[in-house]
Order: structure tokens, then C-alpha cells, then sequence
């Protein structure tokens, strides 16, 4: 099946397939329910925490940086960052195990099909080895664009990178800030490393954040210049189509298409969201600048 191959929804005739250049047969837009409003909820708490701890963290891993000093002195020294630095991990820490448990109950209690593996898990399947084969050839014209399912290859991987980052990261920061208990069962050259790797793995995920997820998520050219469906929930029948037409045939094929629809999202929410949007990958491409000055600026 090749990316221009046309899909007909239920209320269109037979033969009159829509494309993303012909006008919507009905007045009213459809919409459809992506992520639910607890993790849209999730995603804000994860996303400013993230950068609380990026915007507390570099003036301390760059503390002999001119402006680290200068940012210091404007929210009262460096103790005062290494709290709020805490206080954002604790708050990271407590959305991270909240997103465990929801695995864990989806799981084990309400035994949801497909969470570990299948057309709508997180986990990588052979699918996505054949997608991004398929995409490369795609990028120097060899073939068709691949269709996706609810996850695409590079949305798995923003999300293992993070799930990564938070168990590496997490460790060795909580093993730096209770260094006495963790003595008892570390050496002492552990703890040390513990340092190391904190501070590398950090400067990792800011870099990996502020670039390739924002490219990935927000800056492609069919999402440009934000993908909203993270702060709305939503998205219209032609960019599901468009964006996970494996997914639309086949909760159409399977009669399941119709539970998706929600209403339109508010208009004020939308702009809302977008003003928190746009700041947070302002301040992101901001602290992603601060990195590479300072590393490469200390080096």
C-alpha cells in the first residue's frame, strides 16, 4: 500500500474517496479522542519539571559560567537552585512512578490487550525495523512513504529514551542527594561515578529533548510549527488519515472508529495551549543554546 492510496470513512459514498486536497463532505469536522485528559495532565507536569531540572541543573553543572554565577545571584545563590532542582526531581520522580502504576493497572488489572506488544504498545516491533527501512528509501525516492500505526518508529523511540533517562538520571541523583545511605552498600568509587554519569546523562537528555524530540513532534513539516493533539487530545479525520492511516483502516475495518469521536476542542483552550506551548520550546531552544555554550565553552 503506498502513501497515496485513499481511504474511505463510513460516511463517505463508495468511490468518492476523500484526499487531504478535497474539501470535508460534511459541514462539521470530525475529531477524534487521541490521548485522554489524565495524560495530557501527565505530559504538562512531565514537560515542566523537565525543564525546571534543565533550567536548575546547567548553572550547576556550568557553575564557573559567567551567567550560571549571574543566574545564581538572582534567585538568591546556588542553594536556592539546588532546591527547586529537588523539588522538580521529586515532582519527575512522582509522574514517573504515577505512569508505572498506570501500566500496571492496565496490565495486570483491567488486562488490556496489545499493552506490551501488537499494533498499539510502546514496545518495538518488526513493524518499525520495516518503517524506518521504509522511510530511508522514501528519503532518496526508492519507494512509497510507510503508514503508521498509533505509534510510529521515532515516537517509540522519544519514548524509551525518556523511560532510559529517567531510571539512569533518577538513580544517580537520588544516590548524590542520600550519599550517606547509599554509602553503605556503594564503594566510594561508585559514588563518584554516580556524579559523572548524572551530570552526562543530563546534558544527554537536554540535547536529545530540546532537539530531536522537538524535531520529531513539533517542527516536521506536517506538524509544523506545533502537533497540538499532546495539549488538546484531539485531532481532525484528516490528519488521523494522514498521520496514522494503519490505525484508522483498522479500527474502521473494526467497527470501533465512531467511539473515537469527540467534540471539538475549545477555542480559548486552544490558544492557551499554544501559548504554553510555545514557551515551553522557546525555553527549551533557549537552555539548548546555555548547553552547547557552556560545554563547549569549558572544554
Amino acid at each position: 500500500m503506498t502513501d497515496d492510496t485513499p481511504i474511505v470513512p463510513a460516511e463517505q459514498p463508495e468511490g468518492q474517496p476523500l484526499t487531504s486536497g478535497q474539501p470535508q463532505a460534511s459541514a462539521k469536522e470530525k475529531y477524534y479522542v487521541r490521548f485522554t485528559l489524565a495524560q495530557r495532565y501527565l505530559h504538562v507536569v512531565l514537560f515542566s519539571s523537565f525543564l525546571g531540572l534543565a533550567a536548575t541543573g546547567l548553572p550547576m553543572r556550568f557553575s564557573d559560567n559567567v551567567s550560571a554565577r549571574f543566574f545564581a545571584r538572582i534567585v538568591g545563590g546556588f542553594g536556592a537552585i539546588l532546591f527547586f532542582h529537588k523539588f522538580c526531581a521529586v515532582v519527575l520522580t512522582l509522574a514517573f512512578l504515577y505512569h508505572l502504576k498506570d501500566i500496571a493497572a492496565r496490565a495486570l488489572v483491567h488486562r488490556e490487550k496489545g499493552i506490551f506488544w501488537g499494533p498499539t504498545s510502546m514496545v518495538p516491533n518488526w513493524k518499525d525495523v520495516q518503517d524506518i527501512v521504509g522511510h530511508l528509501r522514501w528519503f532518496v525516492g526508492l519507494g512509497p512513504k510507510p503508514q503508521f500505526e498509533r505509534y510510529a518508529y521515532w515516537e517509540k523511540f522519544d519514548y524509551w529514551a525518556v523511560f532510559w533517562g529517567m531510571i539512569v538520571i533518577g538513580f544517580s541523583g537520588y544516590a548524590m542527594w542520600f550519599a550517606p545511605f547509599f554509602a553503605r552498600f556503594l564503594p566510594g568509587w561508585a559514588l563518584n561515578a554516580v556524579l559523572v554519569i548524572h551530570g552526562e546523562e543530563a546534558l544527554l537528555a537536554i540535547l536529545f529533548i530540546f532537539s530531536i524530540h522537538f524535531v520529531n513532534t513539533h517542527l516536521r513539516p506536517d506538524s509544523f510549527p506545533m502537533d497540538m493533539v499532546i495539549f488538546t487530545g484531539k485531532e481532525t479525520d484528516e490528519e488521523f488519515r494522514k498521520k496514522r492511516t494503519l490505525e484508522y483502516m483498522r479500527l474502521a475495518a473494526q467497527g470501533k472508529l465512531e467511539a473515537r469521536v469527540g467534540d471539538k476542542p475549545v477555542y480559548w483552550w486552544e490558544n492557551f495551549a499554544r501559548v504554553i506551548g510555545f514557551t515551553a520550546i522557546l525555553i527549551g531552544l533557549v537552555l539548548l543554546v546555555l548547553t552547547l555554550i557552556g560545554y563547549f565553552g569549558t572544554a
